[in-house]
């Protein structure tokens, strides 16, 4: 599987499907589209429209 990451437009903070964000609950593995919708951005609340797909 190859995992993706996407990047928020606001604050530049990147989610990393590979690792996840387990100190907020989405272990690692978690793909972008089963993150919950009600999300927002650890770095600045930005939601999840805000954050676009980039290749590292």
């Amino acid at each position: 599987m190859e995992y993706k990451t996407y990047m928020c437009l606001i604050c530049g903070w990147v989610y990393n499907e590979a690792t996840g964000l387990p100190e907020e609950g989405i272990a690692a593995g978690t793909l972008w589209k089963d993150v919950p919708m009600n999300w927002t951005c650890p770095e600045c609340g930005a939601r999840k429209e805000d954050f676009e797909m980039m290749a590292i």
